[in-house]
């Protein structure tokens, strides 16, 4: 296993890095180390360097040229959308893994994994932490990296071949029961698997809406449905509905559901309160893709989410910065009910 940790904290009274510290541990002979050396050096500096950038600081030309045109795009992405909610990255810190690597055609590729944490400081010095998990490729040629990029968000869920019809998703045979939702315990939840998996469910390789369902149920929403996936809502353990880990047939759960779980579309992101749940189709094309769960306000009034897939904490609810993100993109946005 290969584990390089790098990270930059931003002094806050001046705006300036103050301290950038490199530290790498390889478990590899001292000969493969060796032969690691040059490339991984060089893959600190590009990590370093973003980070810089992040927080206002221009690095040299050298760095510069490490920069691709993909995350020059984002770093303007971001810093539109700070300056839209007059916030700003006082401080940026990374903690990396390399997780794979192989060798084809005189190339090395590189998979690594960065645990991103961005101090985010707003009006009336309020600042809040948020947190990624992003997954890169570098592709190296000798020593030299010759492409680095962020693999693509891809919220696609595999447990369907057919469109979802609203009809499939409820049962009216089950008479609807009383329930609280705990919307504090649900967010407590959202907080503590954020970025791991309780064994007591399944993981999915499209983890969103599974995770969803699951702060849901903790919090207090009862299942429905039992025995068929196309109706209701719920989990075993060996099965589940499809609602219950499939965005799309989550949303649509979410809008109609006859039975369960009870809740009331909202105009704006600003009506929602913690707990509530906020729906993403990407492509505007009706076919519903992500799924997160509000767990805070910022000083605007905005949510911050947390979700699975592309693990996140206390992002901002838009996702302008998702390489999924595309300008047709259309939200839903449900407010939990207390089930009568």
């Amino acid at each position: 296993m290969y584990r390089l940790w790098v990270g930059a904290w931003h002094r806050l009274c001046r705006h300036l890095i103050d301290v950038l510290y490199i530290y790498i541990t390889v478990n590899v002979p001292n000969e493969r180390m060796k032969d690691m050396a040059s490339w991984l050096e060089e893959l600190e500096r590009l990590v370093n360097c973003r980070l810089n950038m992040l927080v206002g600081k221009i690095g040299n030309q050298r760095e510069l040229t490490l920069i691709k045109e993909e995350d020059l795009l984002l770093f303007e992405k971001i810093k539109t959308q700070c300056k839209n909610r007059k916030s700003e990255i006082v401080k940026a810190t990374a903690n990396g893994q390399i997780i794979g690597q192989k060798e084809m055609d005189g190339l090395r590729f590189i998979d690594y994994v960065l645990h991103n944490q961005y101090l985010v400081k707003q009006p009336k010095d309020k600042f809040y932490i948020e947190e990624s998990i992003e997954q890169r490729q570098a592709i190296i040629k000798g020593n030299e990296i010759i492409k680095d990029s962020v693999l693509k968000e891809d919220f696609i869920d595999e447990e369907t071949t057919a469109p979802i019809k609203l009809e499939d998703v409820n049962d009216i045979r089950d008479a609807r029961r009383p329930y609280h939702y705990d919307r504090r315990t649900a967010v407590q939840y959202a907080e503590r698997w954020w970025n791991s998996y309780n064994p007591k469910y399944k993981k999915f390789k499209d983890d969103c809406t599974n995770f969803i369902s699951q702060c849901l149920h903790e919090g207090g929403i009862p299942m429905t449905g039992f025995g068929n996936r196309n109706k209701g809502w719920w989990y075993t353990g060996q099965s589940w509905s499809y609602s219950w880990t499939v965005a799309n047939s989550f949303r649509w759960h979410l809008s109609g559901a006859k039975q369960g779980i009870q809740t009331k579309e909202v105009p704006s992101a600003s009506d929602l309160i913690l707990g509530d749940i906020i729906c993403y189709d990407f492509e505007g094309d009706g076919r519903w893709n992500h799924n997160t769960i509000v767990v805070a306000k910022d000083a605007n009034n905005e949510p911050l989410v947390n979700a699975h897939t592309y693990n996140s904490r206390m992002r901002y609810w838009k996702y302008e910065d998702s390489s999924a993100y595309t300008p047709n993109i259309k939200y839903k946005f449900f407010h939990i009910l207390d089930g009568n």
